[in-house]
């Protein structure tokens, strides 16, 4: 298989933390791509459409993206429900929390893009605040869940949406008001495929 990412990229960092934890990530060859929202790729585009990041190409040959679907595709190679619950409540929060933590992902890559690649004069600073604001309502979300132990689809996608925001906007001190969430990520991130997979 060969999975088309980036080293900084928080959705392509879910596959690769997804494939260590199911012991696949030996059968992936990794293509590192550096992406631009304006400028076409083409490699990638023969595989993805949209032309983003991560998409994975099956043994067979199938273009599959985006993170979430790679994700399931990856837990159902290893035999299903090792990631993902297969079934009843840990299923649905699993699956809400990644996608509230890929809700976090895309306000901050849109933020990322906003303020270092489009031209000063074009910014659009409420537009900007908007994705702040969700973030930060996702976050104080987080910190009121009990996150544990427990490392699914869900903490896996969490963990990576919060290294994405240390690693591009640890000025925004998310963790000082959020002691909970920032206590459980420094104890996760000792994993292995977390350490492996640290941001650059």
């Amino acid at each position: 298989m060969q999975l088309y990412t980036n080293p900084n990229s928080p959705f392509a960092r879910k596959v690769r933390v997804s494939a260590l934890e199911l012991g696949l990530a030996d059968r992936i060859e990794n293509l590192e791509v550096t992406l631009s929202p304006i400028n076409p790729h083409a490699a990638l585009g023969q595989h993805n459409p949209l032309e983003k990041i991560p998409a994975l190409i099956t043994d067979d040959g199938e273009a599959l993206y985006d993170s979430p679907v790679i994700c399931e595709y990856l837990d159902a190679l290893a035999g299903g429900g090792r990631l993902i619950p297969t079934a009843g409540a840990a299923r649905w929060m699993a699956l809400r929390r990644q996608a509230l933590a890929d809700g976090i992902m895309d306000a901050a890559v849109l933020v990322r893009y906003e303020t270092v690649l489009r031209p000063a004069t074009l910014r659009w600073p409420e537009w900007r605040e908007g994705q702040w604001h969700k973030i930060h309502t996702a976050l104080d979300a987080l910190e009121r869940e009990q996150l544990g132990e427990t490392f699914d689809i869900g903490a896996i996608a969490v963990a990576c949406a919060l290294g994405y925001l240390d690693l591009r906007f640890a000025e925004s001190a998310w963790r000082a008001q959020r002691p909970q969430l920032a206590g459980w990520l420094d104890r996760i991130t000792e994993r292995e495929s977390l350490r492996a997979t640290r941001p650059v």
